[in-house]
């Protein structure tokens, strides 16, 4: 879904315009990678009542951060450089910990972070974002395969498939279309998800 999301956003945010920004994501990245492997981890490890308490928690805050991003202007903090590395790598930390025990790309973390520690346009931060999910998934999905976690997806192949295609489908859709649905609409209705979502698994046994 990410790879699919990238070149699909080409119209909007040029590649060149993202590979002179690598900087940003190599500095996300140093936290996120560490973080993944962490927050992968620790889900592994919970009780499934205490992990589904834990991603209704996460997807509250992911709702949040959404209605921020999307209906708010960011600003910067306008760090000075020798502060702005480690506070990258402390906000990949916890983005990269977030995004494995959620099973998530993370974007809707790592867009306000990108603008606010490193200013950058809200456009380019998505792209960048997408830089630094691939790599921070792929350290999250050789951790969880290390348990076995992944067997469940034998069994549910048609499921997968299914969910695959339409998610890719999604991402080449949602990037071509960037910019063109009103976020007044689709922000509140996106969170208004995820908060529902976080309702019913809070409440699951």
């Amino acid at each position: 879904m990410v790879l699919a999301a990238l070149p699909a956003r080409l119209a909007a945010v040029p590649a060149a315009e993202v590979a002179a920004r690598w900087p940003v994501a190599a500095n996300l990245l140093a936290g996120s990678l560490l973080g993944a492997w962490a927050g992968a981890s620790w889900a592994v490890r919970m009780r499934s009542a205490t992990l589904y308490k834990v991603l209704a928690a996460l997807m509250v805050l992911m709702a949040a951060a959404l209605v921020l991003t999307h209906t708010t202007t960011l600003g910067t903090l306008d760090l000075p450089l020798a502060a702005q590395i480690p506070a990258g790598i402390a906000a990949g930390l916890g983005i990269g910990v977030v995004a494995a025990i959620m099973g998530v790309a993370g974007g809707e973390l790592l867009i306000p972070t990108i603008v606010l520690l490193f200013g950058q346009h809200i456009k380019t931060a998505g792209s960048l974002s997408l830089l630094v999910s691939l790599p921070t998934m792929l350290v999250a999905f050789a951790r969880y395969s290390r348990d076995g976690s992944f067997a469940v997806l034998g069994s549910n192949l048609r499921f997968t498939a299914t969910m695959a295609a339409g998610s890719i489908a999604g991402a080449v859709l949602g990037g071509l279309l960037l910019g063109v649905f009103p976020n007044v609409v689709l922000i509140p209705a996106l969170a208004l998800i995820l908060l529902v979502s976080a309702y019913k698994l809070a409440r699951h046994d």
